[in-house]
């Protein structure tokens, strides 16, 4: 499998951008973070976005954009397959964290190594923003979770209340980064 990854534009987020991703996830169990420490949990609960959610995905993307921020898409055979947005604004208290606001590949191409390659140009791009660390606000389900275990993401030492406030649910991460050069 052939794929590409690549800098979006603002020329490239039109309304139906996202309209061919397949957001679907079926969740049976979740972390949850009790003082520091996670517990599994069981949850059952389907994530899939409808068009409206997905255009309301896409402006936010040119929001982040606009700001200053990193819109990757992963194509193969010129469709989308998978996405990623890396927040402009550093924060947290030496203005160390980046945050990767989204992360997704496709559901009917997850589980090839797309996700763990789109993750690693998001670490070089949030380099180049000036960060140190990715903060990322993960999916509680287990599959999400043992992702980013696998990608190197530790429980977040600064949590940014802002972004917890978004999805209170959702388990708070960090990973240091570094440039390759």
């Amino acid at each position: 499998m052939k794929v590409e990854i690549k800098l979006i534009t603002m020329q490239d987020l039109t309304d139906d951008f996202l309209l061919t991703f397949q957001r679907y996830q079926e969740t049976h169990k979740v972390l949850v973070e009790i003082d520091n420490r996670l517990f599994e949990k069981n949850d059952s609960f389907i994530d899939d976005w409808d068009t409206v959610k997905k255009v309301a995905i896409v402006q936010e993307l040119r929001t982040s954009l606009t700001a200053g921020g990193i819109v990757l898409g992963v194509y193969e055979n010129q469709n989308l397959i998978g996405f990623a947005n890396i927040e402009p604004t550093r924060f947290g208290p030496q203005m160390e964290y980046v945050e990767l606001s989204y992360i997704h590949v496709s559901q009917e191409i997850r589980g090839k190594g797309i996700g763990k390659k789109l993750f690693e140009v998001c670490c070089e791009m949030g380099c180049q923003l000036g960060g140190q660390k990715l903060y990322i606000a993960a999916h509680p389900s287990i599959e999400s979770q043992l992702f980013y275990k696998k990608m190197g993401c530790t429980l977040a030492s600064h949590i940014e209340k802002d972004i917890l406030s978004k999805e209170p649910l959702d388990i708070q991460l960090e990973r240091k980064i570094t440039p390759s050069f």
